[in-house]
């Protein structure tokens, strides 16, 4: 157990430096971040660590998205509801909703 919390930051920030554009790379900033997080609210409350890394990575990596290079993006809403956010090229970016 103790080798896969040694060897996971480490496989995270080699991804990191492998990613290809500025969206990957704040995705997985968030995720790491959030992980961290979901794992120390995890351990204070007495729940599963594991658990509670994937919840917060999960929702790190939308906010890394989201918030990339220190900018908070506006989210809006298509005709479909699906709720998007435009990137510095123009592009609709959507985001998942999953519940």
């Amino acid at each position: 157990m103790r080798n896969t919390w040694i060897l996971a930051p480490v496989l995270a920030i080699a991804v990191t430096g492998c990613a290809s554009n500025a969206d990957q790379r704040a995705a997985v900033r968030g995720a790491l971040i959030g992980a961290a997080g979901g794992a120390v609210v995890s351990a204070a409350t007495g729940g599963d660590l594991a658990e509670g890394a994937a919840i917060g990575a999960v929702g790190g990596a939308a906010i890394g998205v989201i918030t990339q290079d220190g900018r908070q993006r506006k989210v809006y809403r298509d005709r479909d509801g699906r709720r998007y956010w435009v990137d510095d090229h123009g592009r609709r970016r959507h985001i998942s909703d999953r519940r």
